[in-house]
């Protein structure tokens, strides 16, 4: 039986690559013509699997569509927590994860520093999107004309000589946070307050989400922080795992690494 299955799962990925007829579907899978159309016919009628008039097989509308529901009943923040909570066993400090909804970015989950210090963030509440690491991962992975477009609409308050000062400033931090795949935010919102976070990606590679670090240079430097980021790119890329379905079980932990120092050290 489970030879049949993997037989008949291994049909999937030759006809995401295009059309096939009979013969070429038995010729991949090694078997007869008559094994193959079994196993074919199977597919079919439970919609994974159509036969075009030309009797070609591609695959079928109902694959689709149980993809579709299952991105759809898969929420981030639950995939992510456990992996947020390891980040913050490791180092100590306020972990954020945040998502991009209707031109706003929010906080969507948020795990408490150990030290008395505590931010003001809170789940649900919006972030300062011209500073924040986590917007600016989140709209770095936009289409160059729609990072624009948005850019050019906001308004770029002064919270601190280091906030971003206009939307061409903005742009350019974009393409550079685009590029290397991480973001900071070492002052730019309260000068007493530095972050750095990392995207999590789906499936397709687009960024779905984005997690982040923050302490007050009361409790370490920016210098400092900055030395975690190989652990919270580590943690995104875990998250990314697993949301998109390519390894890592919940709970897996992170693995170490000696180069970076805790905030505790």
């Amino acid at each position: 039986m489970s030879q049949t299955v993997d037989r008949a799962l291994s049909i999937l990925p030759l006809l995401a690559q295009g059309p096939a007829d009979l013969g070429q579907v038995a010729e991949r899978l090694g078997v007869h013509k008559s094994t193959a159309l079994r196993l074919l016919r199977t597919l079919h009628e439970h919609g994974l699997v159509h036969r075009q008039q030309d009797q070609r097989y591609r695959l079928g509308a109902r694959l689709f569509a149980l993809a579709q529901e299952a991105v759809e009943n898969l929420d981030v923040r639950d995939v992510a927590h456990p992996y947020l909570k390891e980040l913050n066993a490791e180092c100590g400090h306020t972990v954020h994860l945040a998502v991009r909804e209707e031109g706003e970015v929010l906080y969507i989950d948020k795990v408490e520093s150990r030290y008395p210090v505590r931010m003001y963030s809170r789940i649900g509440k919006p972030v300062a999107i011209t500073v924040a690491a986590v917007a600016k991962l989140l709209l770095a992975d936009l289409p160059e004309g729609e990072r624009r477009a948005i850019a050019e609409k906001l308004e770029y308050p002064q919270y601190t000589s280091r906030s971003t000062p206009n939307s061409a400033a903005f742009l350019k931090e974009l393409t550079l946070v685009r590029e290397q795949g991480w973001a900071t935010d070492l002052g730019g919102h309260e000068e007493s307050i530095n972050c750095v976070g990392a995207p999590i990606r789906g499936a397709d590679g687009k960024v779905v989400a984005a997690m982040s670090v923050s302490a007050p240079n009361v409790v370490v430097t920016r210098e400092e922080l900055l030395t975690l980021l190989p652990l919270v790119r580590r943690t995104a890329e875990a998250i990314s795992r697993e949301y998109s379905g390519t390894g890592e079980l919940p709970g897996t932990p992170i693995p170490p690494n000696t180069s970076h120092t805790k905030a505790s050290s």
